[in-house]
């Protein structure tokens, strides 16, 4: 192992960044420099995969929103068309209904021509 030299400021204590890199060095020796380099690929594929699912979701969110629309476009005309039928039979209903007064006075006047025969 090799020796560091310790930094101290005015009070005499050792600098705090000197003490971890002593403690680094007694831990992982002389790999210190591949493990920081792994765990500097470690990072570097964590956040480009972080990245890459974020991309994604917002994608996918985007799609969704879209058919979303593309479907409450097609509800909203279909229930157009559903109140325009429904009116349209309701209409058609109203024009063969016949009057109740109408019916009375042809039924009337069915039963006056039966009795005359």
């Amino acid at each position: 192992m090799s020796k560091k030299e310790t930094t101290t400021d005015q009070n005499g204590i050792i600098d705090s960044t000197s003490k971890l890199e002593a403690i680094k060095n007694l831990i992982f020796g002389e790999n210190i420099q591949q493990y920081d380099s792994e765990f500097e690929a470690l990072k570097k594929d964590i956040d480009a995969k972080r990245e890459a699912l974020q991309n994604y979701v917002d994608e996918t969110r985007d799609e969704l929103m879209k058919s979303i629309d593309s479907l409450s476009t097609d509800v909203n005309i279909r229930i157009t068309e559903l109140e325009s039928t429904l009116e349209d039979k309701a209409e058609d209903l109203q024009a063969k209904k016949v009057d109740k007064d109408t019916l009375g006075d042809l039924l009337i006047s069915l039963g006056e021509k039966i009795q005359k025969k």
